[in-house]
């Protein structure tokens, strides 16, 4: 990943509150209100460079941002389809939050230079980096999750909005929302790209705790349906043939192993937000069992 200005910018909750950005103080993992700025950064990864060897380079960036104490976290999702790729996610109350905390890394030689490091080995297992900084949109938004400690998959869909057909685009939403607001299951945030990607991209996310969830779909779409009715439908399909250019769906899980979370992330779920070490293997546990000759 590049340099920690870049990793410590970002993203899908998700429309949670997704990584605690928190300084001074973390943000609890459940209750809280999805970020004002999200920064995305998507690492595209060789054929046959994921997993640990990926993991392992991360850990890099780990390590030096705890060795520093840094306030600023973020949280790790991998591809569950598509190009492979991890999308690293950290959100900022503001954009002066965000200029601040970058000024604080590029003062802290140390820290930098730990992470310069991590970036070089990084590099060499990725076909590409981009990253994107968006902004919540309350208005697009249902009931966005906010128990990002137990969620474990997270869904992303993204819209592109055909130049003047915002005012469509507003209607579609609210007819949209009109019908899922009746299905108490359904929930998403959505955050409105600003920078780094084009205009009129919009990301809707959706947190999963289950794959179980992910099941519900079908029966929640005929809900949904029932709900807006045959000529609610039919003005839904209009309006989308109207002011969408293209859209698609992403699945994506949460990685702990390259994950930096606040302790109040930790500590709400630590089985699964405390990466495991390796176990040794059996040749090197008979040698440590063994015991020593005279």
């Amino acid at each position: 990943m590049r340099k920690v200005i870049s990793r410590l910018l970002v993203g899908s909750t998700l429309a949670l509150s997704f990584a605690a950005s928190a300084p001074p103080q973390d943000q609890a993992p459940t209750g809280s209100t999805p970020p004002r700025v999200l920064v995305i950064q998507r690492e595209f990864v060789k054929p046959g460079k994921s997993g640990t060897a990926h993991e392992k380079t991360e850990s890099a960036f780990v390590q030096a941002l705890t060795r520093a104490k840094w306030s600023t976290h973020y949280l790790a999702v991998q591809s569950m389809s598509g190009k492979p790729r991890v999308l690293f996610l950290t959100s900022f109350d503001s954009y002066e939050a965000w200029e601040k905390d970058f000024q604080a890394t590029e003062k802290n030689t140390v820290l930098s230079a730990a992470l310069d490091r991590a970036d070089e080995a990084d590099g060499a297992l990725l076909d590409s980096a981009d990253e994107a900084v968006l902004t919540y949109n309350a208005d697009l938004s249902l009931r966005p999750l906010a128990d990002l400690a137990h969620t474990r998959y997270l869904e992303i869909w993204v819209a592109h909005v055909k130049p003047g057909h915002y005012r469509e685009w507003l209607e579609l939403n609210k007819l949209f929302r009109a019908g899922y607001e009746k299905i108490p299951a359904e929930h998403w945030a959505v955050f409105e790209a600003a920078y780094g990607a084009p205009g009129g991209t919009y990301l809707f996310l959706t947190a999963r705790k289950t794959a179980a969830e992910l099941d519900k779909g079908p029966a929640e779409d005929k809900a949904f349906e029932a709900a807006l009715g045959e000529d609610g439908m039919k003005k839904l399909d209009e309006l989308f043939a109207a002011c969408v250019e293209s859209s698609e769906g992403q699945l994506f899980s949460f990685s702990a192993a390259m994950s930096y979370p606040p302790d109040s992330l930790v500590k709400a779920d630590p089985e699964f937000w405390t990466p495991k070490k390796p176990a040794a293997s059996a040749a090197a546990a008979k040698t440590e069992k063994k015991p020593a000759q005279p």
